[in-house]
């Protein structure tokens, strides 16, 4: 009879048994809770082992980052539901679990963010682009204040708190923040543009209008190149992003068309064999392959034949050995062939110009003007 009217006991308008009841209640919740965390833990991370996407691995570290003060306040709402409170308190207690889980929320994508960050930036170190590592990381950082900002203003709705007018104030400061420092935002958002697009990385070769380098750094508001003269150029990345690049790493190989000038006095038969020969000469490189060769047109001063071909690599100094070697060979097979190799000439004709008695035995009508040499090849690169 004692222990039945202990029981019956009446404590904040509860009795003792039901205390007792929601007690075990919320004690048989949280271990019930922390096995169910243990489980998935196991079984999830079973799964994303077998995996190589990264969205089941940040679950499996959601998971086991869940505080055991959120799984002991969700067991105590469990338990809670044996219980009677007054309206007020019953209000007061579902805003203190609100908070709660609103707070786990917050861990839970910060340490998504976290991950996140810490897989891009490993992807960036190996290949030694320490500024992309920092720019990630910064990113990071205001991806978690903006979350916690959000999380903040929630937690105050939920006690009651105006927060329009808090909400409105922060965007007519933020409008004015961003006035303020637009030119600086648009080179952070270019940054991330460069980060998330990659029209180029770090260690790149690339051409920005008239200007070529290598980038250095990439940075939050300008990226650096070292130009091919050797000093440094720096350019702002909203400026960079709206000019063209040329991203010479990223060539896969490298057209080249050259021209070979024969003088007229070449027979059209030997004319007709010249494609062949150079044919020949380029097929026999590597690693090329060859396109055409074609007797195309007349010039002022040659018979022209122009020969296209592709240099299977992208490093420059491959390709002026071969074309070197090209020359040579060509040059080689001219002279055993007796092929005459074209220059530019000029003929002036004088009508009406009296001859003095020095010269007076030499044709009247036609003077040699000029006569300039040059290297007839020549070579064009796309």
């Amino acid at each position: 009879m004692r222990a039945t009217r202990f029981l019956d006991q009446t404590f904040y308008n509860n009795s003792v048994r039901q205390w007792g009841i929601a007690l075990a209640v919320a004690l048989a919740s949280f271990l019930v809770l922390l096995l169910l965390r243990r489980l998935l833990v196991g079984r999830l991370g079973a799964i994303a082992k077998r995996t190589t996407t990264e969205l089941d691995d940040i679950l499996v570290e959601m998971v086991g980052r869940t505080n055991p003060f959120f799984l002991a306040a969700t067991a105590v709402v469990f338990g809670s539901r044996f219980l009677i409170f007054p309206p007020t308190t019953d209000r007061y207690f579902a805003a203190g679990f609100a908070i709660v889980l609103l707070v786990q929320c917050g861990l839970w994508g910060a340490t998504a963010v976290d991950l996140w960050i810490h897989r891009r930036a490993g992807l960036r170190a190996a290949h030694a682009d320490v500024a992309s590592v920092t720019t990630m990381r910064a990113l990071g950082i205001g991806a978690k204040l903006v979350l916690w900002v959000i999380v903040f203003i929630t937690a105050l709705d939920k006690f009651g708190v105006n927060v329009t007018t808090l909400v409105t104030g922060l965007g007519i400061g933020g409008v004015a923040i961003a006035l303020a420092v637009q030119n600086v935002l648009g080179d952070l958002f270019a940054a991330l543009s460069i980060v998330f697009d990659k029209p180029f990385d770090v260690g790149d070769s690339i051409a920005v209008d008239q200007m070529q380098g290598t980038v250095e750094r990439i940075g939050l508001k300008t990226t650096r190149v070292r130009s091919v003269s050797g000093e440094q150029i720096i350019i702002s990345n909203s400026e960079l992003l709206k000019s063209r690049i040329r991203n010479y790493k990223r060539q896969l190989d490298r057209r080249v068309v050259f021209t070979t000038d024969v003088t007229y006095g070449t027979t059209p038969e030997t004319v007709a064999r010249i494609p062949g020969m150079i044919r020949e000469v380029v097929s026999s490189q590597q690693p090329v392959r060859f396109d055409r060769s074609h007797f195309t047109q007349y010039t002022d001063s040659a018979l022209r034949i122009e020969t296209v071909y592709f240099v299977l690599d992208a490093d420059y100094g491959r390709y002026l050995d071969i074309q070197q070697t090209i020359n040579l060979e060509l040059l080689r097979r001219f002279r055993a062939e007796k092929i005459e190799l074209a220059f530019p000439t000029r003929t002036v004709v004088l009508e009406g110009v009296p001859l003095s008695p020095t010269n007076s035995q030499q044709p009247p009508t036609t003077v040699p003007q000029s006569s300039e040499r040059i290297q007839p090849p020549s070579t064009a690169i796309d």
